[in-house]
């Protein structure tokens, strides 16, 4: 049987493509745009691109963040991409102090620019294994993903699965419980990025 996706719609961007990558490989993917909307489901994903603050006003007035944390309290799979992953964490700086929905221990702050930088960080980069994770299943240390972002977690979180180096080493994948993360875009990382998001499907 398809896994059943619930997809997050709050208004902040890359909804479709994701979503067409997930029933590219056989799931059965409902995006809905408030809490009330929400059906049973195998798995949930949070997306997204933009600000941080935007995004977390935009899923409270969803009801999206009570909906999270009673989901993940029951143990319900959620994979957060991009905004998605940096949403997970206590609080982030961007455009001031501002609070995450709390799940992961942390602060997203905006890179710190060295000669040569330029912010956001856009493009392919190697993401490297740090842990162990069937997110990895038959995807090598060092593979090419894409990135879009400004802001991200220094160094390796104690959940970390995976890091990419871009002026400093950043947490770009992690696992904690029932939550999976990721700092890029597996939509737009071409096949490797789908073996990705089929390996998630596969651990429902």
């Amino acid at each position: 049987m398809a896994a059943r996706i619930l997809e997050l719609d709050f208004g902040m961007g890359n909804i479709r493509s994701l979503q067409k990558a997930l029933e590219h490989l056989g799931a059965f993917v409902s995006v809905i745009q408030h809490a009330e909307e929400a059906t049973s489901a195998d798995a949930i994903v949070l997306p997204g691109d933009g600000a941080f603050g935007t995004a977390m006003d935009e899923l409270e007035r969803r009801g999206f963040i009570h909906f999270l944390r009673d989901q993940f309290e029951k143990g319900t799979p959620i994979l957060g991409v991009c905004i998605g992953f940096q949403l997970l964490f206590q609080e982030s700086t961007e455009f001031g102090e501002k609070k995450g929905i709390g799940f992961v221990p942390g602060k997203i702050d905006r890179f710190s620019v060295t000669p040569g930088m330029t912010i956001p960080h856009m493009g392919w980069t190697q993401t490297r294994i740090v842990a162990d994770d069937p997110l990895w299943s038959g995807i090598d240390d060092a593979s090419w993903f894409y990135y879009v972002h400004s802001y991200r977690f220094a160094g390796i979180h104690p959940y970390a699965i995976g890091s990419a180096l871009y002026g400093q080493e950043f947490t770009s994948a992690l696992r904690y419980k029932n939550l999976a993360a990721v700092q890029f875009h597996p939509e737009k990382s071409h096949r490797t990025g789908l073996r990705l998001l089929g390996n998630f499907l596969n651990t429902l």
